[in-house]
């Protein structure tokens, strides 16, 4: 009877072995090495890599150079070419210069990269093939199978802490810092830690990079390409490396590890672990890890790519904009017929201050207007859907209540004359002042343009009749001009009668609403 066995699991593993006589390294005919001290490293799923002391080479090697990688057995490789008589081989040769314990045997040695050499006389010795090894368990299977279900990468980060617990690797901290595509923040920092209940989660600004804890911390390290970081936290390593890791110490850490967690798009993350074994990471332990950061930074990558598209669609579109668009209305026809109020604000002035102020001092001017429009359209329930030149094109969707809506739309300009002239009355260098329509109705809301070029934006007379009160008021001084659709909400408002529109086939009939910033500004 056949019977059928499951071979058994090997983990990761790592040596280095000495080798007898003679070794020498050639790249055809050119000898680039000999010595009779060569050694071997034997790396799980690796090929057998050869070393020699580095006074063994018999070609110049250059200046290190500016690429480092990391291996959290080894620790941080640095590179340097080879020069022939013909030609330079960059970044051919590498060494550990201060390897970790696992790899203490190749100090003072270096390795070749397989391109530079063609070949290799090993004399009388003779190399083990690779074990490959059958690398399985509870972390393996997780990435697998169910990894898939987290749906934030609060609940993976969660989930990748337990089954590397459940694993046999003593983490007592896992952090992942991943750099974002935001105007406002730099990134996402999750943190687990045992015994805390939930994942601590921080968003830095950009004033993170200019930040002491930060520019003296082993995130920064890595994410600049510097290799990764390994470090003992017992009583026979004294010396941090990195002023984060006598807190570590303090908590009961007793090994530290931080690793590159680079994204298909070349931006650099970074994982920590921090152990709490008396032993610290076991050889198998990390080589598991790093074997499965690539799978691991692929799903934080679509998480942060889902989250920078909607970051990104919001910062161009408009939050509700966005979230149409990522859920799917990306055809052009794709939209809604809404009854909306629609509200047009245009800088007065513009080319006068462009003259006056220069481009740099006028683009300055100029986003602080669009951000004083922006927060005070968004506090009150509405969105900008665009900036065109100078001007901002708003929209008010009625939702369940048309009248919430107008009076959203005529507090929001009110609120943007009045904060204008308090800025001008402050001694503020944003001495710009405004020209505002509203216009009420139905409108299409979706996409419209090319097969290739689209833009979600609102489209109907309720916006053509809003532009043109705008341009109205500007003629006739008045600072905010509504249609008669928007005078039920309204709280002061002067009747302008019917108002003949440019590009409009019938008269408008108008209102103007007046300010507490009114007299001020027409001083």
């Amino acid at each position: 009877m056949n019977v059928h066995t499951t071979p058994k699991t090997k983990g990761f593993g790592i040596s280095v072995e000495d080798l007898t006589g003679r070794v020498a390294i050639y790249r055809d005919k050119t000898l680039l090495a000999e010595s009779t001290r060569a050694k071997v490293m034997y790396e799980t799923r690796l090929p057998a890599t050869i070393y020699v002391p580095r006074a063994d080479v018999c070609v110049d090697m250059g200046d290190e150079s500016e690429l480092q990688t990391f291996c959290p057995f080894k620790g941080t490789a640095t590179y340097h070419d080879v020069i022939l008589e013909d030609q330079r081989l960059a970044n051919s040769v590498w060494a550990y210069e201060d390897p970790l314990p696992e790899s203490l045997a190749i100090r003072g040695y270096v390795g070749f990269v397989p391109d530079a050499y063609t070949h290799v006389d090993l004399g009388e010795n003779t190399l083990r093939d690779a074990e490959d090894g059958n690398i399985s368990g509870p972390l393996i299977d997780w990435l697998m199978r169910r990894a898939s279900d987290s749906k934030t990468p609060e609940a993976f980060t969660k989930a990748l802490a337990e089954k590397m617990l459940e694993h046999g690797i003593a983490i007592q901290r896992l952090s992942i810092l991943t750099w974002s595509l935001h105007p406002l923040i730099a990134g996402k920092h999750y943190i687990w830690e045992k015994g805390a209940a939930e994942i601590s989660t921080n968003v830095p600004t950009y004033e993170i990079h200019d930040h002491p804890a930060y520019i003296n911390s082993p995130l920064r390290h890595v994410s600049n390409g510097l290799g990764g970081v390994r470090q003992r936290l017992n009583d026979d390593n004294p010396h941090n490396s990195f002023p984060i890791m006598e807190d570590l110490r303090a908590k009961g850490a007793t090994d530290y590890v931080a690793m590159p967690l680079p994204f298909s798009d070349g931006r650099t993350n970074v994982l920590t672990l921090t152990c709490d074994h008396p032993d610290g990471f076991t050889t198998e332990n990390l080589g598991l890890v790093f074997e499965c950061s690539s799978v691991i930074a692929r799903f934080y990558e679509v998480f942060m790519q889902r989250e920078n598209a909607q970051v990104l669609l919001e910062t161009y579109v408009g939050k509700r904009s966005g979230a149409r668009v990522l859920g799917g209305e990306i055809r052009r026809g794709d939209g809604d017929e809404i009854d909306a109020a629609i509200m047009f604000c245009d800088l007065r002035n513009s080319t006068s201050l462009e003259e006056q102020l220069g481009r740099a001092d006028y683009i300055n001017l100029l986003n602080d207007f669009f951000e004083t429009v922006s927060g005070i359209v968004h506090d009150n329930g509405g969105e900008v859907l665009k900036f065109i030149g100078d001007a901002v094109l708003s929209v008010f969707p009625e939702g369940e209540d048309s009248i919430v809506a107008r009076g959203n739309a005529q507090r929001s300009a009110i609120a943007i004359v009045e904060k204008l002239g308090e800025l001008r009355q402050s001694g503020s260098e944003a001495h710009c002042d405004c020209s505002i329509g509203i216009a009420y109705g139905q409108v299409t809301y979706g996409n419209v343009g090319s097969r290739e070029r689209l833009d979600f934006t609102v489209i109907g007379q309720a916006a053509n009749v809003a532009a043109r009160l705008g341009e109205y008021g500007k003629s006739s001084g008045h600072r905010i001009v509504v249609s008669g659709d928007i005078q039920p909400a309204c709280t002061s408002a002067i009747p302008l009668g019917d108002i003949k529109l440019h590009n409009v086939s019938l008269p408008v009939t108008s209102f103007a609403l007046s300010t507490s910033a009114d007299a001020v500004l027409n001083a």
